[in-house]
């Protein structure tokens, strides 16, 4: 849990500040946790976007998505062609988008600096409505 937290450190996912907007709710999170086909453990820390409200917390949730037979296609190019295609992954893709709204969040029990703020999230976080929006804005 300490490495996500530094993970969310580093990527200056959010800053800690007073809640002056009556309107804006803080969101909540949680840890959620599972367990791999290697039988490790990976953790996640998440916002709990059910709570999100449209109109306030976010706007447009929409991702593009590549469909099967798009996808099928290219794989036949590929092949047809002789090409090569590679795979890749992205550790916490999800914390480099940019959030066009403001989003603000409660400290994490256990995490907090116990000083009341709360987290103004300036990147995107696991969870949110809008975060896989937000990713395919970056790459």
């Amino acid at each position: 849990m300490d490495e996500e937290m530094l993970s969310m450190e580093k990527n200056e996912v959010w800053d800690l500040v007073e809640l002056h907007e009556k309107e804006k709710q803080p969101i909540t999170c949680k840890w959620f946790f599972k367990r791999k086909r290697d039988g490790k453990y990976k953790v996640r820390l998440v916002a709990r976007g059910f709570t999100q409200k449209e109109g306030v917390d976010y706007t447009t949730t929409f991702s593009p998505v590549i469909s099967m037979p798009s996808l099928r296609l290219v794989l036949v190019l590929i092949l047809q062609e002789n090409l090569h295609s590679y795979v890749t992954g992205v550790e916490t893709a999800f914390l480099n988008g940019d959030l066009g709204e403001v989003v603000y969040m409660s400290q994490l029990q256990g995490y907090g600096d116990g000083t009341g703020k709360v987290c103004k999230l300036n990147k995107s976080l696991y969870g949110l409505k809008q975060a896989p929006r937000q990713r395919c804005h970056i790459y």
